[in-house]
């Protein structure tokens, strides 16, 4: 996507969020036929997150936040937008953006969420990015979060071991260097995919009632085989049309940024682009599919540990139900 306006959107903050409760493999040897080796073996998670029942994603969002304020040593009064990626708002309406500014206090911002499932987090980067370059925002806040134990079976042994819950947050800001920050972003859908993922109840098509509950519609569901095999293309494929595009070689890429939804996807990922394990960034064992928290809580967790550089390329890429898919290229400015 070629940047037309005064500014690259860099990143300036990160911050993220996880429950303290740590549901491990073994939780669900007690009441499922799995065990932690098939677990591990299929997916590359051994534990995740799980948020109290009586807290919504907006507490996760605010606290991830609040932590990026803290390492940016700013005021929640001098950000202009909340971008909030989830498939599990607090309600319908009004939107989570709007709940997460009202705890904040953000009295100078406006916001919005954005559904695009686990790609929500590269589509809402992508969108606050361009209000970055236009020279309209000067600080822009996008929070992938989602409390997926809310919408997961339990009972329902392919998918309940998959999700977890987590928030992370970035914070964008203008830069007229434009060899820095967000360089580049590829970004599709394809509405085919839908039959293979999706959660069927609770909108307009079929709003909640006594069968929908009963039917488990409210509920994720996927169709396993398909959307691996669909996703390892997609991701793979976008991940490296990112790094031919801007002429870039493996030896170039400082990290490979996955949604982290599978290890095995994660790994054919950085295979098609050349890349070995110690460039991937990886926190899928400890936290599992956090939706659109996986990408930023991945940057968070290695920014904190002093990984990334000033100057690191970074690719981001992920793909979610819709289908929805795509990549962006980043160079850190900090």
């Amino acid at each position: 996507m070629e940047n037309k306006g005064p500014y690259n959107a860099m990143i300036t903050a990160v911050g993220h969020y996880v429950p303290d409760r740590v549901i491990d493999n073994k939780y669900f040897e007690q009441y499922l036929d799995t065990n932690d080796e098939w677990i591990r073996t299929r997916t590359g998670i051994s534990e995740r997150r799980r948020l109290d029942k009586d807290k919504p994603t907006s507490y996760m969002a605010v606290r991830a936040i609040q932590s990026l304020l803290k390492n940016r040593n700013i005021g929640i009064e001098e950000i202009d937008l909340i971008i909030v990626a989830t498939v599990t708002p607090d309600m319908i309406y009004p939107s989570t953006a709007c709940i997460i500014q009202k705890e904040l206090g953000a009295k100078n911002a406006w916001g919005f969420d954005i559904l695009a499932a686990c790609s929500g987090f590269i589509f809402s980067l992508t969108t606050a990015m361009q209000f970055i370059q236009s020279g309209s925002h000067k600080k822009v806040i996008v929070v992938g979060a989602d409390k997926m134990s809310a919408i997961t079976n339990f009972e329902d042994r392919n998918t309940c071991i998959l999700f977890g819950d987590a928030a992370a947050a970035i914070l964008l800001e203008p830069t007229e260097d434009k060899n820095i920050g967000i360089l580049d972003s590829i970004m599709r859908i394809d509405g085919e995919g839908g039959k293979y993922l999706h959660q069927l109840g609770g909108g307009s098509l079929n709003p909640a009632t006594h069968d929908t509950v009963d039917k488990k519609m409210h509920f994720v569901y996927q169709e396993g085989k398909n959307v691996f095999k669909d996703a390892v293309k997609g991701m793979a494929d976008v991940s490296y049309e990112i790094m031919q595009k801007n002429d870039l070689t493996s030896d170039q890429i400082s990290y490979l940024v996955p949604h982290q939804a599978n290890m095995r996807i994660i790994t054919a990922c950085a295979e098609r682009m050349g890349l070995p394990e110690d460039k991937v960034m990886v926190n899928i064992h400890k936290y599992g599919n956090a939706t659109s928290a996986t990408i930023p809580s991945c940057i968070s967790e290695y920014w904190q540990a002093g990984k990334v550089k000033k100057g690191d390329y970074l690719i981001l890429s992920s793909f979610g139900a819709g289908y929805t898919w795509g990549s962006i290229l980043v160079k850190w400015a900090y």
